[in-house]
């Protein structure tokens, strides 16, 4: 039999739920208005009448979007990045894990404290910049002249997601990957065969968060990017924007639809990918999170 839920009880799950409901409205409200301005006419969104539905709807804005050849260009370099990147950083920050998560390994707590350090204390952002750029001139000395492999390998590490899956294989038992040695299996098996598998939710939870990272990455391919055909997404978009705000551009504009719509557009393409894959991965992360957050 059901119990009956008491008058303090029933109180608090109406105040939690309609607390939830608000929060994931004014989470909601943001992306609806985008694409709202993207669709409704020049007039409607420059003296602001938009305010959740749509008004004088109208494609335009879109057209001009999917007409030009450096949105394509820009999105295929943001799937590069995003694509590659999370590789890399995957395979970085898992074998970092899984040589940290080992009591046998050299100077073990000295390895793990100082990736913590850098947790708490960075070098700076101009010492950072000229890493890089040192790195940019060992990439060009070697033939490689496209500024986003620097920004997919130079930028692959990430203490916090190695320390998550060091987490998660410390939580492996010891008694699985005994069994696998006595076995026969290779410390390499032993990653691919035991661990790995036994840490998926980590894993998918540390490579949503890579994947995030890589496709809203602008600060650092916006420096170290300098060819305009290598931009990612959210570069191209800044670069729109400030096109677009500027006086003597907007003395000439003449188009049926506000450029504010065409930046509207160009951010609800630019959710659209994430908000595909995100579903998917979801079940992922609150286990993941916790898996590899907690160390018994």
């Amino acid at each position: 039999m059901k119990r009956r839920l008491e008058a303090s009880e029933l109180i608090f799950k109406i105040i939690s739920y309609t607390l939830l409901t608000v929060f994931a409205l004014c989470c909601l409200y943001p992306f609806v208005y985008a694409i709202s301005a993207a669709m409704s006419g020049r007039h409607a969104v420059e003296y602001g009448e938009v305010i959740l539905f749509p008004k004088a709807v109208q494609f335009d804005a879109f057209n001009q979007m999917f007409n030009d050849n450096m949105f394509w260009n820009s999105y295929s370099n943001t799937l590069f990045l995003t694509f590659y990147g999370t590789v890399w950083s995957l395979i970085v920050s898992i074998l970092g894990a899984y040589a940290l998560s080992k009591r046998r390994l050299l100077f073990r707590k000295f390895f793990n404290f100082f990736l913590v350090f850098t947790m708490w204390f960075s070098a700076g952002i101009v010492p950072q910049y000229l890493n890089y750029l040192a790195t940019k001139e060992v990439f060009n000395g070697l033939g490689i002249m496209d500024d986003k492999w620097l920004v997919v390998i130079a930028m692959g590490m990430a203490a916090m997601n190695i320390i998550l899956l060091r987490n998660a294989f410390e939580g492996v038992p010891s008694e699985i990957e005994e069994a696998a040695i006595v076995d026969g299996a290779g410390e390499f098996q032993v990653l691919t065969k035991v661990f790995i598998p036994m840490s998926k939710s980590t894993i998918a939870t540390v490579a949503l968060f890579f994947g995030i990272s890589r496709w809203n990455g602008y600060f650092w391919a916006r420096q170290m990017i300098s060819n305009q055909n290598e931009h990612p997404l959210q570069v191209f978009i800044r670069l729109k924007l400030e096109q677009y705000t500027d006086p003597e551009f907007l003395a000439g504009w003449n188009a049926s639809y506000a450029t504010d719509s065409v930046i509207y557009a160009l951010i609800v393409c630019s959710i659209v990918p994430i908000l595909i894959i995100y579903p998917f991965i979801q079940k992922y992360f609150a286990k993941g999170t916790n898996a590899g957050g907690v160390k018994e």
